[in-house]
């Protein structure tokens, strides 16, 4: 595997991604955030020796390179699933793929239903915390010993320092921000009435289908990590309506302002 992570850099550094500080990958509906990125070069995952192809139609499959806020980015437009048929070594392989570029910090954005019914469509949830039930590990495989400590520690999976940050730039820009636990599910289904109540008693706020195997390679890659989470539907199980993909992807559109502002002034702080 690491003959292939640094297959897949080398080639990219013959692109001129060289010396990204940042890497951030973009959930669903939320890839505005490139609109504000001073672009120097794109490329298509399925031009990069090693990559996963996106599969999903509103995912775009670029990873591109760039500078946003005086530092200079990398992002993933389009990001992997176990949903749609990869392994979680695939779903982690460009995380590992940007740490070997040089990235020192990594930003992630997802979608998410909100378990806590206080929060509401169209918010933003900084995850303070997750429960993997994914049902494996990105870790769990031959090998893996060399490219990090095996048994990683994920005492405090999200960067406390730019998690104290992120909450001070939304005080600060008057954005309405929660904290609270989120809860990674295969899918692609959505969850049941009863999945709902179980999420509930175990303690998650949000639920989605990615971000934590993401989050657990940055910490086996010793790398810092911050995540946010558009609450794009809210799962009330005793008021359960059919869900509404283009409603989940308008929600996802309505708080991605406030999410670039929160980005965009973090990234400039470092």
């Amino acid at each position: 595997m690491k003959r292939y992570i640094e297959d897949s850099a080398k080639y990219l550094r013959t692109r001129g991604f060289e010396n990204p500080e940042i890497g951030i990958i973009l959930g669903t509906g939320l890839g505005k955030i490139i609109e504000k990125v001073n672009v120097e070069v794109e490329v298509s995952y399925n031009h990069i020796p090693n990559f996963p192809t996106a599969t999903v139609e509103f995912h775009r499959g670029k990873l591109i390179y760039g500078s946003l806020s005086g530092k200079n980015v990398l992002l993933m437009q389009g990001r992997f699933h176990l949903y749609e048929g990869y392994n979680l070594r695939d779903v982690t392989f460009p995380v590992r793929v940007m740490k070997e570029l040089g990235i020192k910090k990594l930003l992630i954005s997802n979608a998410s239903g909100a378990i806590n019914l206080n929060f509401k469509k169209g918010e933003i949830m900084l995850i303070d915390d997750h429960i993997n039930l994914q049902g494996s590990s990105p870790l769990a495989f031959r090998g893996v010993g060399e490219m990090g400590e095996r048994f990683a520690d994920m005492s405090a999976p999200y960067d406390p320092e730019m998690n104290d940050k992120i909450e001070a730039i939304a005080k600060e820009n008057g954005i309405v921000l929660h904290k609270g636990i989120y809860a990674s599910v295969v899918g692609p289904q959505l969850e049941t009435r009863a999945e709902y109540r179980y999420l509930k008693i175990i303690g998650a706020d949000a639920v989605g289908m990615s971000t934590v195997p993401e989050v657990i390679v940055a910490n086996h890659l010793g790398l810092p990590v911050a995540a946010l989470s558009v609450i794009t539907d809210e799962c009330d199980p005793d008021n359960l309506q059919p869900v509404n993909i283009q409603d989940i992807l308008s929600m996802a559109g309505k708080a991605e302002p406030d999410m670039i502002t929160i980005f965009a002034r973090l990234i400039e702080s470092m």
